[in-house]
């Protein structure tokens, strides 16, 4: 059963959200390649393997990254600090809904608080970890947005990999931090493992 473009929300060590429409039924734009499809998939297979293990709970979700300012505006543009927000009531019922978003390919909350509008379809925070699989499709304008994006979160790391490259390109916040390979398990700063060594080009 396919259930469109979905996410699962992982309780207990942290939130995971995900575009998945099944266990075993994956859902991605037309544009994307069965490479993208590949490295996503087994993303998401780590974090079945949690599931699996009865360590996390799941439901699923719409999901959309809100941010502060537009792509008119990119000198204004940042990720939602959740500590900051005075009145969360109203940015959830209100605010949330009015905001510009983002889709990143695969996005992790795990210390890090979010928020929720009432119909969990909108999420604010500042991820702990965003990754981006970039392909030919997506163009320069884009992917110096999205690097701008959640560069403004000082307590974000945001990976990108190219599908022709086994480079996993690091950030920490604003700062670029060492690079991975495909070729060796990836890891978090907060220790999480995600093993796409059968990938490797």
């Amino acid at each position: 059963m396919t259930f469109g473009l979905k996410t699962f929300i992982i309780y207990d060590i942290g939130v995971i959200f995900i575009y998945v429409g099944g266990f075993m039924d994956i859902f991605m734009p037309m544009s994307t390649t069965s490479h993208h499809n590949k490295l996503i998939n087994t993303f998401i297979g780590d974090v079945l393997n949690l599931i699996r293990k009865k360590e996390i709970y799941a439901l699923q979700s719409d999901c959309a990254l809100v941010h502060w300012g537009s792509k008119k505006e990119p000198d204004f543009i940042s990720l939602v600090n959740i500590k900051e927000i005075e009145d969360i009531d109203r940015f959830k019922s209100i605010t949330i809904n009015e905001l510009y978003y983002v889709q990143p390919d695969f996005m992790l909350f795990k210390n890090n608080p979010y928020i929720s509008n009432e119909r969990e379809t909108r999420t604010a925070g500042c991820p702990d970890l965003i990754v981006e699989i970039w392909s030919e499709n997506n163009l320069n304008f884009e992917r110096e947005f999205k690097l701008d994006l959640y560069s403004s979160s000082p307590i974000t790391e945001h990976w990108y990999i190219e599908q022709d490259s086994n480079e996993v390109i690091c950030y920490f916040g604003s700062d670029k931090i060492e690079t991975q390979s495909l070729t060796n398990v990836l890891v978090t700063r907060g220790g999480i493992k995600f093993d796409l060594r059968y990938l490797a080009i």
